[in-house]
């Protein structure tokens, strides 16, 4: 698991009176020690044999991120172990980057710094603004949902993406992921915060890119795999859409020598979206609610993981 202040390490145990707690170091993972816990918090390669082993006491794992695809799902739920993700304290600083792109974009802040680091007085007088724009956010999650609130700040129109297409505040209507193409015709925007599963991977693709209004903008802070890369870079390329802001990618990390990398209308971050000096009270927040739930109940309360959505 992740490193812990002993007030994080305090609030966890005073939630689960009678439990241990025990720090161990998921690049060098404690065999005997995790073939003994009741409750993992995090997840280490190489640690499936040992805590899904027959007889094994595991009941519960609480992941670090949101995303679970690289668990070993399908075992997980053989073993009915109760699996708990990490969505919900990402939303605010990931709603920032996701908000910090469309700004540069439509405020041309991306060339401006190129353009500094040049000592290069310019600008093609191609600014414009967030006011009347319309954000489609695939995801009408805390991060879809938190990005629609701020966007509204802005005086912009919003447009949900979900599976149920139920109605979510902050959003002026919510499509079923059936009608993403119908969606997308609206967007100046096309956001995709959505995670990897079965359904979702490579999503984005050459129909859908093209469905949006020509110059519009996509922004990926899901996962990288739900993207047709080479769709993106044909789209971009052609001037159907004018920029990208990714913060992950197919694979990761980007390799150097990718084309993305040259590619002045397009914004990279590392996979780091979600990156907080917050996040760990966030977790231990998430977690202790939890603990407390499981120890009530019998199962955590909050994002415990659907294994037939795989999420």
């Amino acid at each position: 698991m992740q490193p812990l202040t002993s007030q994080q390490q305090e609030t966890i145990l005073a939630a689960a009176p009678g439990y241990t707690l025990t720090l161990g170091n998921a690049k060098s993972p404690d065999l005997d020690q995790l073939a003994r816990a009741e409750i993992i918090i995090g997840w280490g390669k190489g640690i499936a044999d040992t805590v899904l082993q027959p007889g094994s006491p595991l009941r519960w794992v609480q992941t670090w991120s949101a995303g679970v695809e690289k668990l070993p799902l399908g075992r997980l739920e053989e073993r009915g172990i109760l699996l708990t993700n990490a969505s919900g304290v990402h939303a605010e600083p990931i709603t920032a980057v996701i908000i910090g792109f469309m700004l540069m974009f439509t405020r041309n802040l991306h060339t401006a710094v190129r353009n500094q680091l040049e000592r290069k007085w310019h600008s093609d007088g191609k600014e414009s603004e967030l006011t009347g724009k319309t954000a489609v956010i695939a995801g009408t999650g805390s991060i879809g949902s938190e990005t629609a609130r701020i966007a509204k700040a802005f005086r912009m129109k919003t447009i949900g993406i979900s599976r149920s297409g139920s109605e979510v505040d902050g959003f002026d209507k919510v499509y079923t992921t059936a009608r993403l193409l119908e969606a997308a015709e609206s967007a100046d925007f096309l956001i995709n915060t959505l995670p990897l599963t079965d359904e979702t991977r490579g999503l984005f693709n050459t129909d859908v890119f093209n469905a949006c209004p020509k110059g519009a903008y996509y922004i990926n802070i899901g996962r990288g795999a739900t993207t047709d890369t080479e769709a993106l870079m044909t789209a971009l390329n052609s001037g159907q859409l004018s920029g990208a802001g990714l913060d992950v990618f197919d694979p990761e990390p980007l390799p150097s020598e990718h084309p993305l990398w040259g590619m002045e209308q397009v914004i990279i971050t590392p996979h780091c979206a979600g990156t907080t000096d917050r996040y760990a009270d966030r977790i231990v927040e998430l977690f202790t609610g939890n603990v407390q739930a499981y120890l009530k109940d019998g199962q955590p309360s909050r994002n415990l993981v659907d294994y037939s959505r795989q999420y």
